[in-house]
Order: structure tokens, then C-alpha cells, then sequence
């Protein structure tokens, strides 16, 4: 079968889940599972280039009690495990450079974009790398949510303050723009703040909060993102997992970078605890009757379905300070809608509950950098930082620890002087399968690559 037929069937795939989910949350009938079943089975078969690792199955098993049998999961990780190839950063970049020029993104910008990419996997924070490439910014310009050559429009400026459209661009350019902006102003007027509206997934905070701090500053800045935390006493997913961001100079090898969600966890940690056959924490998980969940194949399920929502940190309740992450995510979620009166909840949700078929997702940013000689000199305030991050590091050690504490920024550090030490990042199969792909189907690709480093003979 062809590709445009594997994309026929995940569209109906698609708009059966949207009528399944449009039923009020019920369960799916038997005739409903059996047409699901069906899909899925020719899903799988119509092309080599349908991964068993595709969401639609993992939705297919938790949801529609779909079998799926194609790769045990013991046989899948041995395989990932011996087909990791460790591959050049530089090399790396080029190819992720090369995927965005394929799709008209402009020179400058391709170049911006794939920077922020690698960046992400120089650090180690693999997903968001090249694990992103294919499923987060190629499919979606695949899909007409996302579009690679917006202009980016500034509709109010001040000396130190601008508002910032950026019509549905890539957030890989939109961020450093932005960031850049806030740190012109800062150098000029002692502070710079820039909002966004209309951008998409911008990468890793902590790669804007760098910037700031490479330049003298500190970095602040916050994302939204689809409903998925319940405020506390509540149960619907309401706010993104809105990361909280600065960055602080220091006068070590590496910033004090602190790029975190304002939820306990994440479904992608979710589904881990699912793979390792393992209950969630009590607290991370409350569904629509308000019980604290910890049946892991069943949160999945109830995911899906909107019948669950994550936990701010802190969890679920008071007793453990979940009104504090509450607050956080509130925070972050206000300050990336209402200066610029953008949309949030399921307004940026990505897909059309009628049909299931994707839509498009304007987010909301903030970038402020704070100039440090505005207000004291570089290298005092560089000490003060390093000196008292020394004396968290050199505190007493729990006996029953590591042996070790870090400060944040730290353990990216540790992990690109490993990368850099073995030479570039590991690669593994799934994310080789999504390189392939974009190989074979963007224009010129195939020409520039015609062999990739995991696919020579060793």
C-alpha cells in the first residue's frame, strides 16, 4: 500500500477516537472496538514506515483493548538498545537544517531552528531534539497547523517593552527573535520584556533563559501549552504543563539554569511507568471523581478519554503544597495570554473534538532579561552566584544518596561533556526510522544523503 493511503486510514483512525470521545466519555461499544481493530490492523500494513512505537497504537491498546502483538516489548528493547549509533553533532544539525530548508524555511531561520534543536540533545534533554524533528514540527507542517515562512510582526513596541505576533511560525525562530529583542532592550534600558502571541512549540526553555545569561543577563521565560493539570480541588485539565524558566550567569563552566514543568510529571513518564509495569505515585493522577489515581494502564485510558488530569507539583490537595504548583502554572499561563488576549485551554488543545483531525495551536511566550551591570558588575555578581551554588553542592550529603548534589544546569553540563567526550549524540532506531523518512520524502534529501552514518557497514 502507499503512504497517502496509511494517511487515509489514520485520518479515519482519527475521526473515530473524535466521535468516540464526542459520547460523553462512555466506553467504546464492542462494534466501536471492532471497527477500531480493524483500522489498526490495516494501519499496520500499509506501510513498512508505520512504527509500533505510533500513538494511535498505544491509544488503540489503552482505550479500544487493541492487541498489540507486532514487536514484544522485551524484543523491542533489545533491539533500540543495539541499534543506537552515536552520531556527530555537526552532522546532526546539517540534517535538521537540511529537513526545514526542505520545507521553505528560510536560511537564516533553518539555521536558527535546527541550533535550538541540537542544543536541546548537546545537553542531553533527548525530547526535545531531534526527537521532536519529525512528530512535532514536520508533521505538523505536513498537516497545515504550523507554517515555515510566517513573517513576525511587531504590534506595539516600547523602550523597553514589545508585543509580538508571530502568525503561526515555527516557535524554533520565534523564541530566539524574542529573546534577542528582550536583551537589546536590556543593554540599552536595564530591562527588556517581549510577549508573543500566535507562536508555536518554541523548544526548550532553558535554551532562551541561556541566551540572557550568555549576554550578561538574567533570563526569564515561560511557555503555555495544551490543557493537561487540574487546578487544585479540581478535576478537569485546564492549564498547560507551562514550564518555569531563568537563567542566572555564573562564574563557573555553566550557568544556573532551572527549565522545569509546573506538573508533577508528564504522560510521556506516564507511559514509561506503563512499560515498566509499575503503579503511578499517589498524587501525580486525579480523575473526574476526584480519587487520586495510581492504576497506570487505566490512567492512560481515562487520559484519552479527558476523564483524568495531571497534578501540579505538589500533587493533589494541600497537604504537600499543590496550590504552590497550581499558582505556578497559573502564573506562567496568564502571562502568555493576557497582555496578548490569546487563547488557552481547549482552544489550544491541537485537535478538533469532532473529528479528531489536528488543528492548529497559538501559543503564548514571555522573554525578560534583566541587565546584571545595570545594577552591580558582571564578574561581582558571577562570584556572589558561583559562591553560594559551591556551598549548596558542598553541603552535607544524605547518607542514603548519591553522594552528590547539583545545582540546576549542572547535569546538562555533566551530560555535553559526555557527548562532546564520545562524540556526538546516541541516535536510537526509532528516531533512525523517522530520519529515513524524512530522507525519502522531502525534495533533495535523498540526493544529499543517500547513506546515513547507522546505515553503513561497520
Amino acid at each position: 500500500m502507499s503512504s497517502s493511503e496509511s494517511k487515509s486510514i489514520r485520518s479515519d483512525i482519527l475521526a473515530l477516537i473524535g466521535k468516540s470521545s464526542a459520547d460523553g466519555g462512555a466506553s467504546p461499544s464492542s462494534a466501536v472496538k471492532d471497527e477500531m481493530t480493524a483500522l489498526l490492523n490495516q494501519y499496520k500494513a500499509s506501510s513498512d514506515d508505520v512504527s509500533d512505537d505510533d500513538v494511535l497504537f498505544q491509544i488503540g491498546q489503552t482505550v479500544y483493548g487493541y492487541d498489540v502483538t507486532t514487536i514484544s516489548k522485551e524484543n523491542k528493547k533489545k533491539s533500540s538498545a543495539v541499534n543506537v549509533k552515536i552520531i556527530d553533532f555537526d552532522y546532526m544539525k546539517a540534517f535538521m537544517k537540511d529537513v526545514f530548508l526542505s520545507y521553505g524555511v528560510p536560511e537564516d531561520r533553518a539555521e536558527t531552528c535546527s541550533e535550538v534543536l541540537i542544543e536541546a540533545d548537546r545537553r542531553g534533554i533527548d525530547s526535545h531534539g531531534l526527537g521532536r524533528l519529525k512528530p512535532i514540527y514536520c508533521d505538523r507542517m505536513d498537516n497545515g497547523i504550523l507554517f515555515p515562512d510566517r513573517p513576525i510582526d511587531v504590534l506595539k513596541e516600547t523602550d523597553t517593552t514589545a508585543l509580538v505576533d508571530g502568525n503561526l511560525g515555527l516557535g524554533l525562530y520565534i523564541g530566539p527573535y524574542c529573546m534577542q529583542m528582550a536583551i537589546d532592550k536590556a543593554k540599552k534600558h536595564g530591562v527588556g520584556f517581549v510577549a508573543v502571541k500566535n507562536s508555536t512549540h518554541y523548544g526548550i526553555a532553558g535554551y532562551y533563559a541561556t541566551m540572557a545569561s550568555d549576554a550578561g543577563c538574567v533570563g526569564f521565560t515561560g511557555t503555555n501549552a495544551r490543557p493537561s493539570i487540574a487546578p487544585t480541588f479540581g478535576v478537569e485539565p485546564m492549564l498547560g504543563t507551562n514550564p518555569l524558566c531563568f537563567g542566572i550567569p555564573s562564574d563557573e563552566e555553566f550557568p544556573f539554569v532551572i527549565d522545569c514543568a509546573t506538573s508533577i510529571n508528564q504522560r510521556g513518564k506516564i507511559e514509561k511507568y506503563a512499560r515498566e509495569g509499575v503503579d503511578t505515585p499517589k498524587g501525580c493522577v486525579i480523575d473526574e471523581d476526584g480519587i487520586e489515581r495510581t492504576d497506570t494502564d487505566g490512567i492512560l485510558k481515562d487520559m484519552v478519554l479527558g476523564k483524568c488530569a495531571l497534578c501540579p507539583i505538589g500533587g493533589a490537595g494541600v497537604e504537600m503544597g499543590g496550590y504552590k504548583g497550581y499558582g505556578w502554572a497559573t502564573v506562567i499561563e496568564t502571562l502568555c495570554i493576557a497582555f496578548q488576549s490569546g487563547p488557552w485551554g481547549e482552544a489550544v488543545c491541537g485537535v478538533d473534538r469532532a473529528t479528531g483531525k489536528p488543528v492548529p495551536m497559538p501559543l503564548g511566550h514571555f522573554f525578560l532579561a534583566i541587565d546584571i551591570e545595570a545594577l552591580c558588575p558582571l564578574d561581582t555578581f558571577k562570584k556572589n552566584t558561583g559562591e553560594l551554588l559551591r556551598a549548596l553542592r558542598n553541603s552535607k550529603k544524605a547518607p542514603t544518596g548519591p553522594g552528590r548534589i547539583w545545582t540546576a544546569g549542572e547535569m546538562e553540563h555533566d551530560a555535553r561533556c559526555q557527548r562532546m567526550g564520545q562524540g556526538g549524540m546516541p541516535v536510537p532506531e526509532p528516531l533512525q526510522k523517522n530520519m529515513v523518512a524524512l530522507r525519502e520524502t522531502r525534495p533533495g534529501l535523498k540526493d544529499k544523503y543517500p547513506v546515513l552514518p547507522f546505515e553503513q557497514e561497520s
